[in-house]
């Protein structure tokens, strides 16, 4: 798997200075950490595209890590396992290890549904 980004963003940027500059900005940050193309990886980006679409359709962004291209990345966010989603933003910083294909743990793991 090739290091890529994907990239959903709110529609045209507002200018500096309105209230809808702060906006501009994705509202979920993630990246996804992945090791060469894999069928886990590829299985990890897929699930992780299709809840995005579903759960936060054009208020997020992905960035996708291969660590065979870039291994020095894994120190950064302390990777230990792949595939690992990290969430960036919104704050607390909250990882999640695996292909992503327990939609139920990966909405509670990444705060986007509560547990319940």
């Amino acid at each position: 798997m090739a290091p890529t980004s994907t990239s959903r963003k709110s529609p045209a940027p507002a200018a500096p200075g309105s209230s809808a500059a702060a906006s501009s900005r994705p509202e979920w940050q993630l990246r996804l950490y992945v090791a060469g193309s894999t069928p886990r990886s590829a299985a990890a980006l897929h699930n992780l595209k299709r809840l995005c679409e579903t759960h936060l359709a054009g208020r997020y962004s992905i960035e996708v890590v291969d660590l065979l291209v870039n291994p020095q990345l894994a120190a950064g966010d302390q990777i230990l396992a792949v595939p690992t989603l990290v969430r960036k933003f919104p704050e607390p910083i909250r990882k999640i290890i695996g292909d992503l294909s327990n939609e139920e743990r990966v909405l509670v793991g990444l705060d986007v549904k509560p547990l319940g």
